[in-house]
Formats: C-alpha cells, structure tokens, sequence
C-alpha cells in the first residue's frame, strides 16, 4: 500500500474531521433535514456506528444512549421500527441487532428488551420467510426481496437463532434468483446488479453453500464495474458512486478475487469525495457528504488495506473483532 502514503496531503483519510461529522448528526434538530430522514434514523446509527469502528474510534457515541434509544424502538412482536412511533420492518430489526453486538449489549436486549428478548427478535424475523418458497419479506405488508433474506440471515446467525428459519429453503430461492452472467437479482428473472449480488454472496456464506457460485464468471462481471477514473458501479452503463465500493468489493472478497480491480485507483477516487475539512463522504467528487456514503466509503477502504481503517467482515458488514468476538476466530 506504498501508494496511499504517496498521495498528496488533500488525499489523506481526514479521521479526525469524519469522527467529528458522525458526532454531530443527532444535534442538528433544528434542521428541516433531520426530520425528513427519520424513518432512516436507527440504520443511519447503525452505519455511524460502524464507521466510527472503521476509524478505530468505537467510543466516540454514548454506549448507554445508544443501546436505551435502540430498545426505544423495539415493538411488542420482537421487531424494531425506524424510530419510536415508526412500524417494525426487517431491515430495521436487523440494524438494531447490529447496533447491539458492536456494543456488546445483546444482554441488555435479553434483560430489558420486548416478550422473550432475543427468541422475540428471532420469531419476528423468522415468521417473515415464505415457507415454501423460502423468500422473506420486510414486513407483514409482504414485499419480497433477496436483501431481506440476507438481512434474515445475517441477524438471526448473530443471535445464535438460524435454526429458525429454513436455510435450505432459502438457498435454493437465491439460486432462482441467478443469472446467466454468474449476478443475481432482487427476484428470479430480475436484473442483475452489485448490491443484490453482495446480498446472495454474503446469504450463502451464512448459510455454508457458497458451492454453487459460479465465481469467475462472476467476479469478471463485478471487476467491470470499475470506470476510467477509478470508481465502480452498480451495473453497466451507470455512474460510479462511492457506496458501490462496498457492494463490489465485499462480494469480490467474498469470492477471493479483490486483485481483479485497480486497488490505488479506487483508493484515490474513494479520497476525493471526502470532506477533509468538515467531514464525510459523498457518493462522487464535489457532492454533498451523508452518513450512508461515509460508512460505505469507509468499508470500501478497509477492504482495500487502508493503513487507517480498521479491517471489516466482508459478509456481516461489521468489524472483523467484533465477528471473531461473536463466532470465535474461525468464523
């Protein structure tokens, strides 16, 4: 990685000024902002979190405050909705099962969380599979989606409750899912694109069946996701964005194919959306910086060997100490 260290100094991951920016989004109340993104507040602190753990400042939020507004959230069912108020939704229950286990709190889900603690969480999220297709759904309206599958299987294997659901089952939906270039889709026939394949890839990892990846095929499609100034995106003929640095590289990790892409170009294309002064990241050069870039943007990096970001699991998408403390080492 000698070519990070030869970037100029405007290219040097601004830690300090990216801890301060997460710091400060929960105290912008008065912005009109704020509100219209409160149905993204428990998965905006979710991607906060983890990019404070990226930067190898995990303390930088108040533990106590973080797990009494996750729980805040929690319904009578087990699920978790956006924010107080908000209705429970599958991608939610999982960001606060994350949120928990990068605090180590899964404890206090157990003491002070709805119904049973952990085993409500599990129904709720297992009481959301399509049975005899093995597809899940992100709530009790019944829209399907390769993501809310993954999600499933991601937060039930963190609490220890996979045996709840019917892995086989759905391994075999996302094998529907596949299509003839190796991607898959959000639904069988759907069109192939980097974020359902990371879904299918990190899915089938959870579940031990990643044998019936076609991986080269597949890998060569993800590593033509790179353009000419060094960003990737999501299918053919679109823009790169920053947060594709994560769907196409967990899944090349996934895959064991990372060197199929340019590392340095990535790296420098990654650099030049930040905001080293006030912090974040945005999606391309010169735009506006949220939390959902900065965090992707991040795990980007991490993957790519950044000397300043700590290493993530390319399948749960958190800190690989935090994956070896819930699974051991040989996870």
């Amino acid at each position: 990685m000698s070519g990070v260290q030869n970037l100029p100094d405007e290219l040097q991951l601004a830690t300090a000024a990216h801890v301060k920016y997460i710091q400060s989004l929960d105290t912008r109340k008065d912005d009109y902002d704020y509100w219209l993104t409160e149905h993204l507040r428990l998965n905006g602190l979710y991607w906060g979190l983890t990019a404070l753990h990226l930067l190898r400042h995990p303390d930088a939020l108040p533990r106590d405050k973080t797990i009494d507004f996750v729980l805040s959230c929690q319904h009578e069912n087990g699920g978790f909705g956006a924010a107080p108020g908000h209705d429970a939704h599958m991608l939610y229950t999982v960001s606060a099962v994350q949120i928990l286990v990068l605090v180590d709190a899964l404890d206090e889900l157990e003491e002070r969380g709805k119904g049973s603690g952990k085993a409500q969480v599990g129904k709720f999220l297992a009481d959301l599979q399509n049975r005899e297709t093995g597809a899940f759904a992100g709530d009790e309206w019944g829209e399907e989606d390769t993501r809310f599958l993954y999600t499933a299987l991601n937060g039930l294997s963190l609490l220890g409750l996979l045996h709840l659901v019917d892995v086989g089952k759905a391994v075999d939906h996302i094998a529907a899912c596949a299509n003839s270039d190796g991607g898959y889709g959000v639904s069988p026939g759907a069109e192939t694109h980097s974020g359902q394949i990371f879904t299918c890839l990190a899915a089938l990892s959870i579940a031990g069946r990643k044998d019936i990846i076609e991986v080269d095929k597949l890998a060569g499609w993800l590593s033509e996701r790179q353009v000419a100034c060094g960003g990737v995106n999501g299918r053919p003929e679109k823009t790169e964005d920053v947060c594709y640095n994560w769907w196409v590289l967990s899944s090349l990790s996934i895959l064991g194919r990372t060197h199929w892409i340019d590392r340095e170009k990535l790296i420098k294309f990654t650099l030049t959306c930040q905001d080293a002064e006030h912090g974040g990241l945005s999606d391309r050069p010169g735009n506006m910086v949220d939390v959902w870039h900065t965090v992707f943007g991040l795990t980007g990096l991490s993957l790519l060997k950044h000397p300043d970001v700590e290493e993530i699991d390319p399948v749960y998408c958190l800190p690989k100490y935090t994956i070896d403390r819930v699974f051991g080492k040989s996870k």
